[in-house]
């Protein structure tokens, strides 16, 4: 059901080398940073869903529980698992206390971790500071009672070697729900634009061929460095790495729904307007790779409306 968005010939304005969202036709943009907060609750139809939350305590306990809901369906005959991101993060210690206070059996359930930053063509450790799989641990799974905590085989950590990885999505494990934050440069874990060279010098990969996009490493656009410095590093770009490995839209396409969680902590009002108008109105364009979710048949932004804010112009 969607329509590709005008290409333009406009060069970046963050990075003249790469495809991102300020390529995209001026009244576009301006049609998304003027949506109200009412009409961005308007964007739902079906297929995408938008729900807005007051507090922060019921925007995270309705994430966490995504994570409960999940596992409370897996069994050993039919398991079921969740893909998870690290950005937002404040969900996870929540999971486990809600596993372990209410004594839920996960043991059958599974895990996919979304992404891993990788160095010199290998990915990082766990002990590394900035480590995701460390997060996941130290925040959940670490934490669960070691009676309902399921193996470590049902966890599955993306690697540089991609192949054992993507192999568990064919391994009949079913994916009930990905959940996403949305960076800066409007991505979903770390499928971001790709650079404006070879054959994308004059047009972004249709979203047809970037869906086509599996589990991979990839090389992270200027604005994804900067914004994991703001919110993991103090802003110390120098230890942000500028390579990753991220699950692919081939694999988002296998989970029964796509859950997005705007915070107001990681993309800005304008972002977090721009992919939904997107999506809703079904303009899918790989310089947004997040608007390529319009043609996922399950989708839901969930907002917390004070971080919402609005496009208006202060100056600071």
């Amino acid at each position: 059901m969607s329509s590709k968005a005008d290409v333009t010939k406009k060069v970046s304005a963050i990075a003249p080398a790469w495809w991102d969202y300020t390529t995209l036709e001026q009244a576009l943009i301006e049609e998304a940073a003027a949506l109200s907060i009412a009409e961005i609750q308007s964007l739902s139809r079906p297929g995408f869903q938008v729900v807005i939350y007051d507090t922060l305590e019921d925007f995270y306990l309705a994430e966490a529980l995504e994570y409960v809901d999940a596992w409370r369906q897996s069994t050993d005959d039919n398991p079921v698992g969740i893909c998870g991101p690290i950005g937002p993060t404040e969900q996870l210690p929540l999971v486990a206390r809600l596993i372990n206070t209410l004594d839920i059996d996960v043991r059958s359930g599974h895990f996919w971790g979304m992404d891993e930053w990788v160095i010199d063509g290998k990915e990082v450790s766990p002990s590394h500071p900035l480590s995701f799989e460390k997060c996941d641990r130290e925040a959940l799974f670490d934490r669960l009672d070691s009676r309902l905590r399921m193996p470590n085989a049902n966890l599955h950590f993306p690697r540089a070697d991609t192949g054992v990885y993507r192999a568990s999505w064919e391994d009949g494990v079913r994916c009930a729900v990905m959940q996403g934050g949305q960076g800066d440069v409007k991505h979903w874990a770390f499928n971001d634009p790709l650079r404006r060279e070879g054959q994308w010098a004059d047009a972004p990969p249709t979203p047809q061929q970037y869906r086509q996009l599996g589990t991979r490493v990839v090389e992270l656009h200027p604005l994804t460095i900067a914004q994991n410095a703001r919110t993991s590093g103090g802003g110390n770009i120098s230890l942000v790495p500028t390579s990753a490995v991220t699950v692919g839209p081939l694999e988002t396409w296998k989970a029964e729904k796509v859950s997005i969680w705007h915070a107001g902590t990681h993309d800005n009002p304008f972002g977090q307007r721009l992919t939904a108008f997107m999506i809703s109105k079904g303009i899918a364009n790989s310089a947004v790779p997040m608007s390529l979710l319009a043609d996922h048949p399950n989708v839901q932004f969930n907002y917390y409306r004070a971080g919402i804010g609005t496009c208006s112009i202060e100056m600071h």
